[in-house]
């Protein structure tokens, strides 16, 4: 009888060794994906700081630093509202009617475009309102609801509701309808009903377009609070702007114009990252 002893050992199979210069090579990826989207971004900032320096001639710039102050004027005003606390004022004001507005808009504009791209009954009968509203810009009736509604929070929340509506509304309309139609034959056949059929084919396949109209609708609801909060604006990035121009505080006006921009950034990424998860889940 053979002992323990002499039982041989089974040999495990070692993991592949990672290679030890994957880890640089992704950090350089990653690094070159980074630098590749600042680059256009620090390159405006380089000529933004020194445009204004750069003297042509004695007294002369290559552009004039009254009207177009260097960057670094531009950051430091940014920061003296930022402490003083007045940006975060402005910029909580606007941020409250923006997100009203656009938060309305999607509330409003998804479920009547999925109603109008499905049903043609529906289509039918608001169509032709449809098509008399979509081709007024916001901007051009802003006198209508500033008159009607006043100048207080409820006629800039309208404006930006009604302007955010029509791309989301649009997109939506456009999504349903333009469904692969051999999907919605190939569902049929597997004895889907409409409800069903609705759920399950034409909502997944409709998801990446209703998000491209949420995405204008975002930018739209920050460009457009902007004009409405130049008239009769107490508070607000718009205010904030018209104010400094009024006053010749140039620096502040840019500061603004910076924040607006750097909202708008951040508004649209976290739309791209919803997105990506509904996508994800449209795939499943």
């Amino acid at each position: 009888m053979s002992s323990i002893t002499d039982v041989p050992v089974v040999l495990r199979k070692r993991a592949a060794p990672v290679p030890a210069y994957a880890w640089y090579r992704r950090s350089i990826r990653l690094l070159t994906a980074v630098l590749t989207r600042i680059a256009a971004i620090g390159v405006l900032a380089l000529v933004w700081q020194f445009a204004p320096q750069w003297e042509t001639a004695p007294g002369e710039y290559l552009v004039d630093p009254t009207f177009l102050p260097p960057l670094s004027e531009v950051l430091v005003a940014w920061w003296d509202l930022l402490v003083s606390g007045e940006l975060w004022a402005h910029t909580e004001a606007s941020l409250v009617r923006s997100a009203a507005g656009f938060g309305l808009a999607i509330l409003i504009a998804v479920p009547l475009g999925l109603l109008i791209g499905w049903y043609s009954p529906i289509a039918n009968l608001l169509n032709p309102l449809l098509e008399v509203f979509r081709n007024t810009a916001a901007l051009a009736i802003l006198p209508v609801f500033v008159l009607i509604l006043g100048l207080g929070e409820t006629s800039k929340i309208s404006i930006i509701l009604y302007g955010c509506t029509w791309p989301i509304l649009l997109n939506t309309v456009s999504a349903v309808r333009t469904v692969d139609p051999l999907l919605i034959k190939s569902a049929r056949s597997l004895g889907l009903g409409p409800v069903r059929l609705f759920q399950k084919v034409v909502l997944p396949a409709a998801v990446p377009t209703i998000f491209t109209g949420i995405r204008l609708a975002g930018a739209a609801s920050i460009l457009i609070l902007i004009a409405a909060e130049m008239v009769g604006a107490k508070a607000g990035l718009g205010y904030l702007i018209n104010y400094a121009q009024y006053n010749f505080a140039v620096p502040d006006m840019y500061a603004g114009i910076i924040t607006i921009s750097a909202i708008g950034l951040i508004v649209n990424q976290l739309l791209i990252v919803t997105e990506r998860r509904f996508s994800t889940w449209r795939t499943n």
